[in-house]
């Protein structure tokens, strides 16, 4: 048995450590809103929370997440009201919205890290979430967005 903290709540998953942490959130967790994109950490659609941390989960073993706080994208925030998600909404970021789980992770893991990013720094901080309908444009205008949100609300 695998002990976890998903979203707040402790759980216990019984699967082989070497499962990767996407489909033990996916199938065994009922979390579909993480996404299952590549299988090799190229493409960004599985990022989640370890710790505060942005992590490719299609990578990340389980065993890694055991004992610590994992958050997917259903546990962001209670109400999908995250700055990142109402800016998400504010700009009409997602196209086909495939991807869009594991940008708003990532992209929230940026502001906490850098509240005022600048456009190069969204840039470096996003290249690795790869959006193939091409919404880049809106993407980095959704975070702005978000960063203002965020300083307005504190």
């Amino acid at each position: 048995m695998i002990s976890l903290n998903v979203n707040e709540k402790d759980l216990q998953v019984d699967v082989d450590p070497e499962t990767p942490l996407l489909w033990v959130l996916r199938e065994h967790l009922d979390l579909p809103g993480t996404k299952y994109g590549c299988g090799v950490a190229q493409c960004g659609a599985c990022v989640v929370h370890l710790e505060g941390e942005a992590v490719r989960s299609c990578v990340t073993k389980v065993k890694r997440a055991e004992n610590k706080k994992v958050v997917t994208i259903e546990g962001l925030a209670e109400n999908n009201d995250h700055p990142v998600q109402q800016a998400w909404t504010e700009v009409d970021v997602p196209q086909c919205g495939y991807c869009h789980s594991g940008q708003i992770m990532s992209a929230a893991v940026l502001l906490k890290e850098n509240p005022n990013p600048t456009d190069e720094d969204i840039d470096l901080a996003m290249a690795g979430n790869i959006c193939r309908c091409g919404t880049y444009s809106r993407i980095r205008k959704a975070i702005h967005v978000a960063a203002e949100i965020n300083k307005s609300s504190t």
